[in-house]
């Protein structure tokens, strides 16, 4: 079984995509990480994992959440304190040994990681230790695991062009097979605004 377990901020002026910001604005950022959220959850649910979890910061019932629709049946927990590995070590710790399913995180800064590529990842977890789909700025954007694995987020240096590589590395170091995916593009500077989705960019109607 897998939960695939979505990493999201409020999407607050000021506060979201704020790389985006010179671009944009801090509201239309703000507008475009509404949308891309949204979006992010419409695939998690249609890749059909047995269940979704959105992560959120600050928690479900901050202000900042009011006026954001979720999918009924979406699992909404808090991401809580510390770096993003103590919050993503946290979850995998939580979804792979409480509640027994194997665990793929991912954001909501990447499109091109639609429900087909999460089915994808999904079904490679079951014959591998971990998968990863790394990002073409060198992070990654989707990380598997079938058991608590620490070592792979403690002391990291995060938002650096080495992640995707010093993770892989750390997985080797532990013996973990690994299925890598496809690089993929995220969302985050102004130029990463040319591999944005028609259907996600401002004054579009549809998201699909």
């Amino acid at each position: 079984m897998v939960c695939i377990v979505i990493f999201a901020k409020a999407p607050e002026p000021g506060q979201a995509k704020t790389r985006l910001i010179p671009a944009l604005g801090a509201i239309g950022a703000a507008q475009l990480a509404r949308r891309m959220l949204a979006y992010t959850l419409r695939q998690a649910v249609a890749a059909g994992a047995e269940s979704v979890e959105l992560c959120m910061t600050p928690a479900s019932d901050d202000a900042h959440w009011s006026g954001v629709d979720l999918p009924s049946g979406v699992i909404r927990t808090a991401q809580g304190d510390g770096d993003l590995g103590e919050k993503m070590g946290r979850a995998v710790e939580r979804v792979t040994a409480a509640n027994r399913q194997a665990a793929v995180l991912i954001g909501t800064d990447c499109p091109a990681l639609d429900a087909s590529q999460l089915a994808e990842a999904a079904r490679q977890l079951a014959s591998h230790d971990a998968v990863l789909i790394p990002a073409a700025d060198g992070g990654y954007v989707l990380i598997g695991l079938k058991a608590p694995c620490p070592e792979i987020f403690t002391g990291m240096a995060w938002s650096t062009s080495s992640v995707a590589v010093e993770t892989l590395r750390r997985m080797a170091l532990l013996g973990l097979s690994v299925w890598v995916g496809p690089v993929l593009h995220d969302i985050d500077e102004p130029a990463d605004l040319a591999h944005l989705p028609n259907g996600l960019k401002p004054g579009k109607a549809t998201y699909f």
